[in-house]
């Protein structure tokens, strides 16, 4: 099938889901963002956990997905466990969940948003003048 040039899909409507993050990508945001709470440099936290800066610094940029192992090494060297480290990460991940995107007019001119706070239901689209 062709694609029409005068039709085009809206993002959050009828059902579409805003994608969610892989594991590795909220994983490795998790990660920094511990590192950075901490004032850690990549360099330090990767000597504590026995790898590479490098490594290291692909890990929070969701480059790599480390084994279970590599995560627990990491968790330790900023002070968590690793089921703290991984509750955190599905926390972050289930709320990224809740948060679908909406077709919005604004202006006429439509735009993706993010509602937080207007109870909606699943499928709905919020039109604003």
């Amino acid at each position: 099938m062709g694609e029409h040039s005068g039709l085009r899909v809206i993002p959050g409507g009828r059902g579409e889901r805003q994608p969610e993050p892989l594991w590795r990508e909220a994983l490795g945001e998790r990660l920094r963002a511990l590192r950075l709470e901490q004032g850690c440099t990549l360099v330090d936290t990767a000597g504590r956990a026995g790898i590479s800066p490098q490594y290291l610094s692909e890990v929070e940029r969701g480059r790599k997905e480390p084994s279970s192992e590599m995560i627990a090494a990491l968790a330790g060297a900023l002070g968590t466990s690793l089921g703290e480290l991984v509750a955190q990460v599905a926390e972050s991940m289930r709320k990224s969940a809740l948060v679908p995107a909406r077709a919005v007019v604004l202006g006429g001119q439509r735009q993706i948003a993010q509602i937080r706070s207007v109870p909606m239901a699943p499928n709905a689209v919020l039109l604003a003048a």
